[in-house]
């Protein structure tokens, strides 16, 4: 019986130590994880790499922030329909309307309700 495929998550954040450890806890929970540093980075391997089933994204980042890069994922018909969760020190659940996100989750990060929100939103 063939192995089934891994979904696949894109975490985006500029904080290293918080890309790398979402991405291990995710990895041990049976994800597959790519990340970036920023939108534009992130725009790049979306348009690149095997498309994620959700993102998970910051709002605050040099070079791209969240909302420029949502601005951007939007106007892409191929990338808009990806689900977004934010995850932000700054900010409120009203991002979720206004960016059209799945869901906000405030930083620092409860680790149930992340794997909560990557279980009901990654396809």
């Amino acid at each position: 019986m063939p192995a089934t495929p891994l979904k696949r998550i894109l975490v985006v954040d500029d904080d290293p130590d918080i890309r790398e450890t979402l991405a291990e806890l995710l990895q041990e929970e049976g994800y597959a994880v790519a990340s970036a540093a920023h939108g534009g980075e992130a725009l790049s391997a979306l348009r690149t790499d095997p498309r994620p089933g959700l993102i998970l994204l910051d709002l605050m980042m040099p070079i791209m922030d969240g909302w420029q890069f949502r601005a951007e994922q939007k106007k892409d018909p191929e990338l808009a329909a990806i689900p977004v969760v934010i995850i932000s020190a700054t900010g409120r659940d009203e991002f979720v309307s206004s960016l059209g996100a799945a869901q906000f989750l405030k930083k620092p990060i409860n680790l149930e309700q992340l794997l909560a929100a990557v279980e009901q939103h990654c396809r």
